[in-house]
């Protein structure tokens, strides 16, 4: 995933590494890959959150809109409905990405069952 994020700047490299580290502590088993063309990492071969830089913001993608809608009031994080991600300006507080990581893994482990 490294090799993914080489072409960012350095403040939204250290965004996205620091998101993922956050990622990997909560599930050590993510496995890191690519999902729709974006960086991502996976749980249990679903797509559990990807990453993207655009130019005057990043984007975190949780592939779910049950995900967002659990976490939006909670956290009063900046939502685009139309992708299914979170927009964010500044890197997202390490809360409300272990809050979004949570929901993701509830929603692919039930969908599991």
């Amino acid at each position: 995933m490294d090799d993914n994020f080489g072409g960012l700047d350095a403040s939204q490299r250290a965004a996205f590494e620091h998101i993922r580290n956050l990622v990997m502590d909560m599930v050590p088993e993510a496995e890191e890959g690519t999902s729709y063309g974006m960086v991502a990492l996976k749980y249990k071969q679903k797509p559990l959150l990807a990453f993207l830089a655009a130019k005057h913001h990043l984007s975190v993608f949780p592939f779910s809109s049950l995900v967002i809608d659990a976490v939006r009031p909670a956290h009063r994080v900046r939502v685009v409905e139309g992708d299914r991600s979170v927009h964010v300006a500044t890197p997202l507080p390490d809360e409300v990405v272990r809050d979004i990581v949570r929901h993701r893994i509830e929603e692919i482990v039930g969908a599991a069952r």
